[in-house]
């Protein structure tokens, strides 16, 4: 009896769904009313615990105000929960002298951590998107990053749902998404592997559908 091969992915449909994310990714901050927080109290309370846990005196001198420390510190890494991806992406521009190309910002830094760990990984973003008559503000592609980076993320994530709040909010003809990091939960724990790069990529529109695009896209990113 002959084996029956079945496709993995049929149709043009399934590939273009790939590109949307949930309107609750950005249309909206990462804090949910619905859902108590701890205290501050509570949190440094916390921090003292696995600071305790990991064998450390928490009474000794040099300990005493880094439960304190901790807390604050997760505020400013982590300050992407309390921003809203949408409101950044709000304010467009029109005077465009009729631009119809499209739009490459590269090496964009960021910083973000693993869900898994709660361990950094760090890089560079690549973006590119065609506009439809208006424009938005270049800082604001990076500060969109920083608004996802703030979070607990897996890359993957990340690519997508910078693609997907672009493609959401702008309704560009098409964007594209490159990014790669270090993973410290890879680097510096575990495998142990230093160095070790991790690419991740997201296409919409004009960028998925052609290859010459695609190229043109990573030729630039590349400065050829």
């Amino acid at each position: 009896m002959d084996a029956i091969i079945k496709p993995i992915r049929t149709g043009r449909p399934a590939e273009k769904d790939k590109s949307e994310i949930p309107a609750s990714d950005y249309l909206a901050s990462g804090l949910r009313a619905d859902v108590p927080r701890p205290s501050r109290e509570e949190a440094e309370a916390a921090a003292k615990t696995l600071l305790a846990y990991i064998g450390e005196d928490t009474g000794r001198e040099g300990l005493l105000d880094t439960p304190r420390r901790m807390v604050e510190a997760y505020d400013e890494l982590f300050q992407g929960y309390a921003q809203c991806p949408a409101e950044i992406l709000n304010r467009t521009f029109g005077e465009t002298a009729g631009y119809d190309d499209f739009v490459l910002i590269r090496d964009i830094r960021f910083t973000s951590h693993c869900e898994h760990h709660v361990m950094p990984f760090y890089g560079k973003a690549h973006i590119a998107y065609v506009p439809v008559e208006r424009v938005v503000g270049l800082s604001k592609i990076a500060r969109l990053v920083d608004v996802f980076a703030r979070r607990l993320q897996t890359q993957e994530h990340l690519t997508a749902q910078v693609a997907g709040a672009l493609n959401a909010v702008l309704k560009p003809r098409g964007v594209a998404v490159v990014m790669e990091a270090e993973h410290t939960c890879m680097s510096v724990r575990g495998i142990a592997k230093n160095g070790a790069k991790t690419l991740t990529s997201r296409f919409t529109g004009v960028f998925q559908d052609n290859p010459e695009e695609q190229t043109r896209f990573f030729n630039m990113v590349r400065g050829v």
